[in-house]
């Protein structure tokens, strides 16, 4: 199965699942054949794309996302109306691959239907929160506060899920969801007092803490582990929202 890595910052992600590859050598069922970037630093200091392609034997190509929007007289990326354009470049530059299947890793641009129905049910991500977790018939921890806001919740502990990318953002189809990290809060503090406006400091240093732990408990032990069982054919997909893992109905995706 060959991969291409989408990524905009420091790779951590694709760094594990080449790690994983290259432990398994001939037995990987994936293969990392490009690594893209929506970030162009030939510095290698905002984004190491092309050096963690190099140091891993993979193709690396890139196409700025600001150049594009400067081109187009913007500043910032915010007006989604230019993006199926820029998306549907990228497919063109990584048409030449044949790909068969796209892992975001700290992708920070997102997709729209002019990548996403080239690629259809074969681009994947890596989310910081059990995406199960539903309230008013809606996931509760979606977008990118997703740990302050279970944190703040009172959830007792935190899980990393992997899912389809669709185009609304962490609502595809629920691939794996990781063993939990417990949630650790200084003696006597509790989820209320962390809601107060003078705890924002210790909020946002229990954050951090929080994500650091469940990206090397989460993100980096079931991403592998998703895109192994991917390319060893033990997903199915029915086109309805329902996943099954060797022939199992499973909703709420394969959970370690």
């Amino acid at each position: 199965m060959k991969i291409a890595c989408f990524m905009s910052g420091s790779g951590t992600n694709v760094v594990k699942i080449l790690e994983h590859q290259s432990r398994q050598r001939k037995n990987c069922p994936y293969k990392v054949v490009l690594v893209f970037s929506d970030v162009f630093d030939p510095s290698n200091r905002k984004c190491k794309a092309e050096r963690i392609a190099s140091q891993y034997g993979a193709d690396y190509r890139h196409s700025d996302i600001m150049e594009f929007y400067r081109r187009h007289g913007q500043q910032t990326k915010r007006d989604l109306s230019l993006r199926p354009e820029y998306d549907a470049s990228i497919a063109d530059l990584i048409a030449e691959y044949d790909i068969d299947l796209v892992a975001l890793c700290g992708y920070m641009s997102i997709l729209t239907n002019a990548f996403l129905e080239k690629y259809e049910a074969r681009v994947v991500n890596v989310h910081p929160a059990d995406l199960s977790i539903r309230e008013a018939g809606k996931r509760k921890y979606t977008g990118i506060n997703a740990v302050r806001d279970a944190i703040l919740a009172g959830e007792k502990v935190l899980h990393s899920t992997t899912h389809v990318v669709r185009p609304e953002v962490d609502y595809g189809e629920i691939l794996m969801r990781s063993p939990p990290i417990r949630v650790i809060l200084p003696e006597n503090l509790t989820s209320e007092d962390l809601r107060r406006p003078e705890s924002t400091g210790i909020l946002k240093r229990l954050v951090e803490e929080h994500q650091a732990r469940l990206k090397e408990k989460g993100d980096w032990v079931i991403y592998p582990r998703t895109l192994e069982m991917i390319g060893e054919g033990r997903y199915a997909l029915d086109g309805e929202g329902n996943v099954f893992v060797d022939g199992v109905l499973m909703p709420n995706g394969f959970r370690l």
